[in-house]
């Protein structure tokens, strides 16, 4: 695996920003190159327009690991200008096709959201800040599993020195949770893990794909006596790729079959904690964490991957 050491933040760092915080993936790695390539081969799109035609705030998503080169192949034929029903865009933001984006998940101390996604559980949640780097845009969002086992994302701006601990930001996540589920919020939350990855995101009518390169993520708990303290790399040469849509299959889906790419049962968060804590029960990522963070070869496994 390949794994580093993660220094402790020094004082005055918050608990969720890393003190040796990822800078941008390098331009020479290959799954980098792949999406800036594909994104500025195919025409623009405004966010605007992304959130007028394929906001998705409610979805199904699926995750693939592709090589980078079969990416580049399947983004060609999706972002043809020939492709019926119109080529897929890019999301285009003050000339930038391709952004910057930080994470931090918040878990309670036993790790409530990881064990009920590992269990199944139809009334789980994931609950993280989400940084737009280029922007300096911060999001409090909470992620539901729908009643159609659709992804169904609850979001609220972060602004100032405000974090998801603060009491208005627990609020409307015990809300969130009491509506959608009739459950009480947890008494405790704490961050988990952190993610920074490059993304570029592309568009047609109702669905969206997202493509991410350079994925790094570190485990927040160190100290904590959990074997915590380390981070994980995404191999070079891998897009992580995820489809969302209102509805099911997908053109991308059936391209990426078509190439012997199958969903792979992952998550950021979930393939991020079973490659960084091995004495963790968590078979069913496995098999995609070690092709995502060991280097292993593309496909990544087989199963609906995406969602929460």
């Amino acid at each position: 695996m390949t794994a580093a050491v993660r220094q402790t933040a020094p004082a005055g760092v918050p608990a969720g920003a890393p003190a040796d915080a990822p800078s941008v993936p390098p331009a020479s790695a290959a799954a980098v190159r792949a999406i800036h390539d594909a994104a500025h081969a195919t025409a623009p799109i405004p966010l605007a327009e992304v959130n007028a035609r394929a906001e998705l705030m409610a979805r199904f998503d699926r995750s693939y690991l592709v090589p980078a080169e079969t990416f580049l192949r399947i983004a060609a034929r999706l972002t043809d200008p020939r492709r019926p029903g119109g080529p897929f865009r890019a999301l285009t933001i003050d000339g930038r096709r391709a952004f910057r984006y930080h994470s931090v998940y918040y878990d309670t101390p036993g790790l409530r959201s990881f064990h009920d996604h590992r269990q199944g559980r139809r009334l789980r949640f994931k609950v993280r800040e989400r940084v737009y780097q280029d922007t300096g845009e911060r999001q409090f969002e909470v992620k539901l599993k729908g009643r159609r086992g659709d992804t169904v994302k609850h979001r609220r701006p972060l602004a100032g020195t405000d974090t998801p601990l603060d009491a208005g930001y627990r609020d409307f996540l015990a809300d969130t949770l009491r509506r959608a589920y009739g459950i009480d919020s947890p008494a405790t939350l704490q961050p988990s893990l952190s993610t920074d990855y490059l993304r570029a995101t592309f568009v047609a009518d109702g669905e969206r794909i997202t493509c991410d390169a350079g994925l790094v993520c570190d485990d927040l708990r160190a100290g904590a006596g959990s074997g915590a303290g380390y981070r994980v790399r995404c191999a070079a040469d891998l897009v992580l790729v995820e489809t969302k849509t209102t509805g099911h299959l997908t053109d991308a889906d059936r391209l990426l079959h078509a190439c012997g790419v199958r969903p792979a049962v992952f998550t950021k968060y979930c393939g991020a904690l079973a490659a960084l804590r091995p004495a963790l029960p968590a078979n069913r990522w496995r098999r995609a964490a070690r092709c995502a963070f060991g280097g292993g070869g593309g496909g990544g496994g087989d199963g609906q991957g995406g969602g929460l």
